[in-house]
């Protein structure tokens, strides 16, 4: 591994630990010529499925497109970065489990929204109003209500309510 800071070829680790669930593996290391201490992070290189978009063309999966999904839906959102990184290292994950070759990008946005859905409702309510095009109120309305009955108990705690009349909505 080479230096960030001096560009020398030897450096040595100084620990090692597992991250994103395992996806990957976080090193700590010190530059053998300048002392100076960097992580790196380690992940296994593999073939991600082909996505056809909805005019039919073919592109490569780029996870970035699918993080800066999460990140614009999260915008000023209380959810942490590793969060985001867990649920597309999830995406990705179950991409490859299905050991497709090509997938519609209606289906990623699909597995997008059920991370979301779990993950933050405001959040999954804004990815949802652009993905699927809400062109009236009542297609929000309905996607609220469809929240609404549908939360598990661990998610209506960890969270404040859309709608002020719920039971469980918390102001200060």
């Amino acid at each position: 591994m080479h230096c960030p800071f001096c560009g020398a070829h030897d450096t040595k680790v100084i620990d090692s630990r597992l991250a994103g669930e395992g996806a990957m593996v976080r090193r700590r290391r010190e530059c053998l010529s300048c002392n100076e201490r960097f992580t790196t992070f380690e992940t296994a290189e593999l073939v991600m499925p082909r996505v056809i978009k909805s005019d039919g063309r073919r592109e490569p999966f780029n996870e970035e497109k699918l993080r800066s999904g999460f990140v614009r839906a999260l915008e000023k959102r209380p959810v942490a970065t590793e969060q985001i990184d867990i649920a597309v290292n999830r995406i990705m994950k179950r991409m490859r489990a299905m050991g497709e070759r090509d997938f519609s990008s209606q289906d990623i946005g699909n597995l997008v929204m059920d991370e979301l859905r779990d993950m933050d409702q405001v959040a999954f309510v804004r990815f949802a109003s652009v993905y699927r095009s809400f062109q009236d109120v009542s297609a929000f309305e309905e996607e609220i209500e469809r929240l609404k009955s549908a939360p598990s108990p661990e998610l209506k705690k960890r969270q404040h309510s859309l709608l002020p009349d719920d039971e469980n909505d918390t102001k200060s």
